[in-house]
């Protein structure tokens, strides 16, 4: 995939909360440093400057607020992308957070696919040079900003659900995904969908994208799932 693996710095203190960031992110493709109060936000951010920050408002020593504060007032780190993650739903808080100067704020509880969708989102924004607008596989091309399709000179012709489902696969190829962690990531964790759904899904789309006689570049793994072939080059 020709992407690069932005680091992102969580700063949450709540444990559970943490790691289920520190797992979705990874899972997504980014490199990920979790600290869980204020000051060692800021402490990190000294050593190593990140790509995004993720804030939580509520923190020991130093809340997200003011964190984010201290952030925008340095020359040396204002132009860190924010998102503030939080509780707190008023919109006051919200107001006083865009004022501050953050470049995003999500309510918890959240999707993980839109919060995915959110980082990607400020980063293109915020650093374009992080970000592509293409996810390739062997001679299998996304253009995201296009919405299409290739696989060698060929225009893929799939539908906006095999399309979401093979932006996950092409997002880590090679990368094993169970059918849980494929409902989760293309149909959403709030949306009831049986599992048998994804097997119909990808047998659609294999069957677009190996038309022709082209070699089969979706593998099956028994009992654990689907992953694009990466072995295929093109």
């Amino acid at each position: 995939m020709q992407k690069s693996q932005p680091h992102i710095l969580v700063a949450e203190d709540e444990k559970g909360q943490a790691e289920v960031l520190q797992y979705t992110l990874k899972e997504a493709g980014f490199a990920v440093t979790v600290v869980g109060d204020g000051e060692a936000a800021l402490e990190n951010i000294q050593t190593k400057m990140p790509d995004l920050l993720i804030l939580d408002w509520m923190m020991p020593k130093l809340s997200g607020l003011l964190v984010m504060r201290k952030i925008k007032q340095n020359n040396a780190t204002k132009h860190l992308p924010i998102i503030m993650l939080t509780a707190r739903g008023e919109e006051s808080d919200k107001i006083q957070s865009f004022e501050d100067g953050v470049d995003d704020y999500m309510v918890k509880p959240y999707l993980p696919s839109e919060l995915i969708a959110r980082i990607t989102s400020v980063l293109r924004r915020t650093r374009p040079d992080l970000t592509q607008e293409t996810l390739k596989c062997g001679d299998l091309v996304m253009n995201l900003e296009r919405k299409m399709v290739f696989r060698g000179d060929d225009v893929i012709d799939i539908g906006p659900t095999e399309f979401r489902l093979l932006r996950v696969l092409l997002e880590r190829p090679g990368k094993v995904y169970s059918r849980e962690q494929l409902l989760d990531r293309a149909w959403g964790s709030g949306i009831y969908v049986e599992d048998r759904t994804v097997d119909v899904a990808i047998r659609r789309l294999r069957r677009a994208l190996n038309a022709g006689g082209k070699p089969d570049i979706l593998r099956t793994v028994r009992g654990a799932g689907y992953a694009l072939n990466d072995e295929i080059v093109s």
